[in-house]
């Protein structure tokens, strides 16, 4: 089985975390997400990270720890997906892939409709209390 890794983005500001919405179609079209993607061969998961925001969402971005990470399948595929928290030093960000973006509280978070992955981080990310 074919191994990849893929990362998302945790950024956290007062109490709520950024997400960003899927153009249509496809598989996970219309859904919310965690920005981040796949690594492309010698990149580090920092690296494929500070990439996937700009190419995403224009924002110049500083990787921070690692919250966690979890392996899953999909398309006989084995994705090992890493999180990290992520900061924002100018604060720019400007949807390029995505239809939009919500710094999301709690309850909104709780509310949206995500892939499995996503969702995924989204109970670790409630259930350790970090909004």
């Amino acid at each position: 089985m074919q191994e990849r890794i893929t990362t998302a983005g945790i950024f956290i500001n007062n109490g709520m975390v950024l997400v960003a919405k899927r153009p249509e179609g496809g598989v996970l079209g219309g859904k919310w997400e965690f920005p981040g993607g796949k690594n492309r061969w010698a990149e580090s998961v920092e690296d494929t990270l500070k990439r996937e925001w700009k190419e995403e969402l224009d924002a110049d971005i500083r990787a921070g720890k690692e919250l966690f990470s979890f392996d899953f399948v999909n398309k006989d595929v084995l994705y090992h997906l890493v999180c990290l928290e992520v900061f924002i030093p100018d604060g720019f960000i400007r949807p390029v892939y995505h239809d939009s973006f919500l710094m999301a509280d709690k309850k909104a978070l709780a509310s949206l409709d995500m892939g499995s992955s996503d969702d995924k981080i989204r109970t670790f990310i409630l259930e350790n209390n970090y909004l």
